[in-house]
């Protein structure tokens, strides 16, 4: 199965053209996001690879920031173990997922990996990439299923919190004042 989508960035003023491919070993997700915010003109290109259960096995980050070029390219065991040039990367340990600034893609990763059952809340551990501040921290995040289509997302350092619409597949119809999905399509590529 394939998925093309495109989402509308509200808070970073951007569009999303997300390429989505589900097999039975994983999925790989290519993206480009374009936009400016905070005097920056921007242009992202990410790629995320998982395995079956969802589980981050690898991603890579093109960012283009006004006149400067950065690649951020990290391997996992899906277990939270990172590496990048197959150096083991500590600070990182325990996060199983991904989560980039400028996308409402990455809250999929632990939607669907976690497998809540409504009302159930789990916190995890996140591998946190601000794209336009150019920094990776660790970072706990809390995810509570409301019902099918809505999920409490809580960022703990920073106390934000709010309500995600998803569809069945768990990718983000509206995010309120950050993201908002504008088209979607759905084929089978076998």
């Amino acid at each position: 199965m394939q998925v093309n989508l495109l989402w509308a960035g509200q808070k970073y003023h951007s569009l999303e053209n997300c390429i989505l491919s589900v097999s039975d070993t994983g999925t790989e997700v290519n993206s480009v996001i374009i936009g400016g915010s905070e005097n920056k003109i921007y242009r992202v290109e990410y790629l995320i690879k998982t395995n079956k259960n969802w589980e981050t096995i690898f991603f890579e980050i093109k960012s283009y920031l006004n006149d400067k070029i950065d690649c951020l390219s990290f391997r996992s065991d899906g277990k939270g173990n990172w590496t990048t040039n197959g150096n083991p990367i500590t600070q990182f340990n325990g996060c199983i997922d991904l989560d980039i600034s400028l996308t409402p893609f990455t809250n999929t990763l632990p939607i669907n990996r976690l497998k809540l059952s409504e009302n159930k809340k789990h916190i995890i551990n996140v591998l946190y990439i601000d794209v336009l501040e150019q920094q990776a921290k660790p970072v706990q995040q809390n995810y509570t299923k409301l019902s099918e289509a809505e999920y409490k997302y809580e960022n703990v350092p920073n106390d934000f919190e709010t309500e995600i619409t998803v569809d069945k597949l768990g990718l983000v119809i509206n995010y309120p004042g950050l993201f908002e999905r504008i088209a979607m399509r759905e084929t089978n590529n076998r």
